[in-house]
């Protein structure tokens, strides 16, 4: 056998391989995860920093692995179709293309990729080093390549779009929590709605989870302080606003151990006590404020508590440190919390719920997806959505749910009974 010959089977070995490496490299490195990257990275890894540095120029490295693909591929087909045409003449240009084209398929392209699919952050991290050299000498055609084509896409209207980027990556984490699973799917259940809550702070306002003026325990400063201190004694909470003139205007927040503090030190009688002097200054906040940026001031601050008023100055509620918590755990009780019948899961799958819960209590509870845009309480929603305030016994479809009235107290809603519509129709059938 001549020496061309060979060497070109030797070349086309060579070309194979390559091309295997630049197959793989292109999977590995395009599928490895950002997050297991990015730790690997903190912790002292050389080749992730690299594959970091290589996503910093994604397009470039892209452009290099391709031209190298390509290149390898065309030059050991070329090799194989000259020496098939030496051993077979003419026809050496048909068994070249076929056999070429199962051998690469193959060998150099499924076989690799596979193996990246199931390597994907290990093979990266490997051939990263690597891959920046044949960057950094593929540099200067992929640039001329890059050019080209990103110009070529803007005549056509279709270049790169870098504004939506925060919301693709926050898609792309929002995917894989609901990809989350684990042996319990309870817990797994909870873990999910943990992280979501957490993407959720910046999107749900303070008016959406605040305790409603309703429900707040106030104090009338003008009160005797026997009269306060009996008030503050029955009460489960540690922080209680004070109001004058009216309960709307309130001029301090009492905290139950500065009362402590002050009747231990007080030698006088409990009639001479000065709540307001006791009490701290109040810390208004407007009903818009989303929890994020109030969960960064309550620290910031080094406070728990806030009233919540609305565009006119006018209190709507009081937030805590704690119900902000309570949104990215869950409900967190103790032996001081009161106990608030509020909602009842059915073994038929519907709910009753009162109507000052809230939608996204509801949501977490029952793993329901029932949108609370428009209104906070599920009450709302059936307002919102109704345009009439119901009579008890009426219902309505929305959103994939029936809403039953069950109670109503003057113009405000009491209690439902909210069925998912799967499992009113599946009932509805049992009765047929």
């Amino acid at each position: 056998m001549e020496t061309s010959i060979i060497l070109s089977l030797v070349g086309i070995l060579i070309c194979l391989v390559l091309s295997g490496f630049f197959s793989g490299s292109e999977t590995a490195l395009t599928g490895a995860s950002r997050p297991r990257i990015h730790t690997l990275a903190r912790q002292g890894g050389k080749g992730a920093n690299t594959v970091l540095k290589l996503w910093d120029s994604k397009e470039r490295m892209l452009g290099a692995i391709l031209l190298g693909n390509n290149l390898v591929n065309i030059l050991a087909s070329a090799l194989a179709t000259s020496v098939l045409i030496y051993f077979f003449g003419e026809a050496g240009v048909v068994y070249a293309t076929f056999g070429m084209t199962a051998i690469v398929l193959i060998f150099s392209e499924v076989l690799p990729k596979t193996f990246a699919l199931n390597h994907a952050d290990k093979m990266a991290v490997t051939v990263a080093p690597i891959m920046r050299v044949i960057v950094m000498l593929f540099s200067p055609i992929t640039q001329m390549v890059q050019f080209l084509v990103t110009h070529a896409l803007n005549l056509l209207g279709a270049g790169p779009d870098s504004g939506h980027a925060g919301e693709r990556w926050e898609e792309e984490l929002r995917g894989a929590i609901d990809l989350h699973t684990g042996t319990d799917e309870e817990e797994s259940r909870h873990e999910r709605e943990m992280m979501r809550s957490i993407l959720d702070l910046a999107d749900v306002e303070v008016a959406d989870i605040m305790v409603h003026r309703r429900n707040v325990l106030t104090l009338n400063a003008d009160d005797p302080p026997g009269k306060l201190l009996d008030q503050v004694r029955e009460s489960p909470y540690t922080r209680l606003p004070l109001w004058r003139d009216s309960p709307e205007n309130i001029v301090g927040v009492l905290h139950v151990k500065a009362l402590f503090r002050a009747l231990q030190a007080e030698e006088s009688e409990i009639q001479d006590l000065n709540f307001l002097a006791i009490a701290g200054t109040p810390w208004f906040i407007p009903e818009s404020t989303d929890l994020l940026s109030q969960l960064q001031a309550f620290r910031s601050r080094k406070e728990h508590f806030a009233i919540v008023v609305d565009e006119y100055g006018e209190m709507r509620g009081i937030v805590t440190l704690e119900d902000i918590l309570e949104e990215i755990v869950g409900e967190i009780s103790d032996e001081h919390d009161l106990h608030i019948e509020g909602l009842e899961v059915q073994s038929d799958g519907s709910a009753i719920v009162a109507g000052t819960v809230t939608i996204r209590d509801l949501n977490r509870q029952c793993d329901w997806q029932l949108p609370d845009d428009e209104a906070s309480t599920i009450a709302g929603l059936v307002l919102h959505e109704a345009r009439r305030i119901p009579d008890v016994g009426q219902a309505f479809s929305f959103h994939g749910f029936r809403f039953e009235i069950l109670g109503r107290q003057r113009n405000q809603i009491t209690l439902l009974r909210v069925t998912p519509q799967e499992e009113e129709d599946e009932k509805q059938e049992d009765e047929e």
